[in-house]
């Protein structure tokens, strides 16, 4: 690899993003997302938790609807403009329970994959002679 290899800037630029500080309006969906369930109102219906990810056009988002009869349905989309991926009959507990266990098996893919993206641009920095800790 040469010190000018566009996939290292590339890797460089992705991991300097997903090390930024979550904005204002992430930590406050963050928070939400981690209530407890004893908080939960009993409406269901509207209920509604985002995936991770540094840009908003390509964050996951799982949103509860209930269609009446106790039948509820969960529609998945990504960015604002997609087309929703419905998931559903079930009930509102089932609903609820789908959109976090969702949620969460999100967001642990997504720090794998950071976690992944850190681990291979410390290797490169090493292997370029830059993060190896001893002077020559």
């Amino acid at each position: 690899m040469s010190d000018g290899d566009p996939t290292d800037q590339a890797l460089a630029t992705i991991a300097s993003i997903l090390d930024q500080t979550a904005s204002p309006r992430e930590a406050e969906e963050a928070a939400s997302d981690q209530r407890p369930e004893s908080s939960r109102s009993p409406a269901i219906d509207g209920y509604s938790k985002t995936g991770p990810g540094p840009m908003e056009s390509i964050r996951f988002r799982w949103t509860v609807r209930h269609a009446g009869n106790n039948r509820y349905f969960v529609d998945e989309t990504i960015g604002d403009r997609s087309r929703s991926i419905t998931t559903g009959p079930m009930s509102g507990d089932a609903a609820v329970r789908f959109v976090d266990d969702q949620a969460s098996e999100a967001r642990q893919r997504f720090e794998a994959l950071r976690n992944e993206m850190a681990g291979r641009a410390a290797a490169a920095d090493i292997l370029r002679g830059g993060g190896g800790g001893r002077e020559d």
